[in-house]
């Protein structure tokens, strides 16, 4: 087991109805303005919208509006946040959506304290040392910002995605109603649900030590959202299924599967290339897509940890063949993600084969970057997962 440290300091307020304790929870943290922050229309469609700003008002707290959040979040909005912040000095900054508005909110939030681009951040040129707090009140379980340290925006005006980790990042207090997810399509839910996999197996399957506390964690995340998942996709109104997944999302990304490991998300890293170039793609979808052919690639270099992942997690039988199980293994996720609805190739995404090249190319920085962990992935081994996957 390496050494780490765990920081986890979001306060979660989860279960039905908690969005309607929302004004006892923002007077117990003494709020007064807050920059409410959300996606389209889905939440004024949904009632939350009337829930929040009926809960604002009981508590006479002050609050001004950004809406407008796209899937993948954009600098241009979060520029236009980070004026209103300054402007009108809100105390909070109020995310009420998925993991793209949590993440705009984050970097309006550090932004907001600096006098540059808070894209700086993003590229890693500057690190942000103070913020403003954020409350988030999830609606789609998937991405985790609710509980993690990182933020993923895309610039578009030159159509990169990149993302920074910063303790900066860690929202003050998380509001989970499962109930809240209801009605989310099943595609969204699909996207989801690959999502909180790919947070977790991206760091079971990393260049580390033996952590066996760490990785049973992540081994019965991973089974439970199978299961769960399973569920929630032919019945959207299971509660039971839908809260394992909100609560799954938030523990896949906080941290705690990595505690006593040292990861690299190469699949992650490649996907951001996918879905800042096609904006319309899902990120889960794009993940869904990528990861087995990253898989078949890797397993060779643990077969160990593919052998736990094919028994335990993928439920394959074992035979005398340790080769033809994992590849079972992989083969099976694959036909679960399928089964979910979710596309198994870049092309049913409608990547254009002649742009994988870029993608591999910008991937990689123009060439700069390698990304080391269990296997090396430099510009020809991004290439060669791209084209697997197409």
């Amino acid at each position: 087991m390496r050494n780490f440290n765990y920081y986890a300091p979001t306060k979660v307020f989860f279960g039905r109805k908690e969005e309607e304790k929302l004004g006892e929870i923002l007077e117990s943290f003494k709020i007064k303005k807050v920059l409410l922050h959300y996606g389209r229309s889905s939440i004024k469609k949904s009632g939350l919208y009337d829930t929040v700003i009926a809960q604002l008002k009981a508590k006479n707290i002050d609050f001004v509006e950004l809406g407008g959040v796209d899937a993948n979040p954009k600098l241009s909005l979060v520029l236009k946040g980070v004026e209103i912040a300054k402007r009108e000095k809100v105390d909070l900054i109020l995310a009420v959506g998925g993991g793209s508005v949590i993440d705009s909110s984050k970097l309006i939030a550090v932004g907001a304290m600096v006098d540059f681009s808070p894209w700086k951040f993003s590229i890693k040129e500057e690190t942000p040392k103070a913020h403003i707090p954020v409350g988030a009140i999830l609606t789609i379980s998937a991405a985790g910002s609710d509980m993690s340290d990182s933020c993923v925006i895309t610039n578009d005006e030159t159509g990169k995605k990149r993302g920074f980790s910063s303790e900066q990042n860690r929202c003050l207090f998380s509001i989970l109603d499962p109930e809240l997810t209801f009605t989310v399509s099943k595609f969204q839910t699909g996207c989801g649900i690959v999502d909180i996999m790919m947070h977790t197996l991206e760091r079971y399957f990393s260049d580390s030590d033996e952590s066996i506390l760490t990785d049973s964690i992540a081994i019965g995340l991973l089974r439970t959202v199978i299961v769960a998942g399973k569920r929630a996709i032919e019945d959207p109104y299971d509660y039971n299924a839908r809260a394992e997944l909100m609560w799954a999302n938030s523990l896949s990304h906080n941290g705690l599967t990595a505690c006593g490991r040292e990861y690299v998300m190469s699949v992650h890293q490649m996907e951001h290339e996918i879905s800042g170039m096609y904006p319309e793609i899902a990120h889960g979808a794009g993940l869904g897509a990528i990861w087995p052919q990253w898989a078949m690639v890797a397993y060779k270099t643990q077969i160990e940890r593919f052998k736990r992942f094919a028994y335990e997690v993928m439920c394959v039988e074992k035979t005398n063949d340790e080769i033809k199980d994992v590849e079972a293994g992989i083969q099976a996720f694959k036909k679960y993600i399928k089964d979910i609805g979710m596309p198994t190739s870049l092309s049913e995404l409608g990547v254009k084969e002649n742009t994988l090249e870029d993608l591999a190319y910008n991937a990689m920085f123009k060439g700069k970057r390698i990304l080391k962990d269990i296997i090396t992935v430099d510009y020809d081994m991004a290439l060669k997962i791209l084209k697997d996957s197409f």
